[in-house]
This record gives C-alpha cells, structure tokens and sequence, in this order.
C-alpha cells in the first residue's frame, strides 16, 4: 500500500472504491499544498489535472473589466475541481484559488484518462460520481450567482 492510498480511500469522491481501484489511482496520484491566494488554475489555461481537495478552501472566480474578480463559487474539503479528460484539450472557464491554506491530491489527466480506458469498470464508478459532484455544483453555483446578482 503507498502513503496516498488511505488519503485517496478516506475522500468522498473515492470512498467506497476497491482497494485494487485506490491502488490504480494512487499510482497517478500526487499530494500537493497550495498558500492562500495561490492559484490553482487560471482561466483559458488547459485542464491538465483533476484536483481532489482534502482541506482547505478554493474561490472559483471569472474576471469582469468593471468590477474584477467575482467570487462565483466556493470549493470545500471533499469535493473536486476539474474535468475528467471528457474533452480533449478543454479550457479553464474560471480561476481557482485557494482561500486559504489548501491539501489537495491531484490526478494528471493523462494518466487518469488512461485508468478509464482500461478499466470501463472504474471509469463508470468516476464518471458517476462526476457528474453527481456536478449538479451539487450547478446547484451551488446558481445560489451563488444570485446573492451576487442581489448584492450590485
């Protein structure tokens, strides 16, 4: 057992996984500790790596010329930033930014790309939890674009 194979177990978008399927990921993964205010990701930057947050907490943010930075939704420990290599060569749409002092795991999409290919199984499992983290995050974000549209 490597040393992130517990840390990747104990995340919600990973609990409940085989061992042998923590194992596959855990050989792509890497661990990762980003300052406050540093960035994870700017936007039109390509999507490289899919981030599992441990702790901490990420602003997802879009730039305006009037007004800068807009806070549009706030990523806490246990969820996930990122695509799934869904589509090739796609674009960060926002930046993200750790509020604060932030542990993630991070899985370079090559080689996670390559894990969904050769096992459906496993590629199923994160794909089904991919897209249920995205309509919690749909959802949040909505909530949140209309305090911020009820605050100008």
């Amino acid at each position: 057992m490597t040393r992130l194979e517990p840390l990747l177990a104990e995340h919600p978008f990973c609990r409940d996984l085989a061992p042998g399927q923590i194992s596959r990921l855990a050989a792509c993964a890497r661990e990762r500790q980003f300052a406050a205010d540093e960035v994870l990701a700017r936007e039109g930057e390509e999507i490289r790596e899919f981030f599992l947050i441990r702790s901490g907490r990420v602003a997802l943010e879009i730039f305006t010329a009037r007004r800068g930075p807009l806070l549009i939704q706030t990523r806490e420990a246990g969820d996930f930033l990122g695509w799934l290599g869904l589509e090739p060569h796609a674009l960060w749409v926002v930046d993200a930014r750790a509020l604060e002092v932030t542990r993630v795991l991070i899985l370079p999409l090559p080689c996670l790309n390559q894990l969904l290919e050769e096992d459906p199984i496993l590629g199923y499992q994160l794909l089904k939890r991919f897209t249920q983290g995205l309509a919690r995050h749909f959802a949040s974000m909505k909530r949140q674009v209309v305090n911020l549209l009820h605050g100008l």
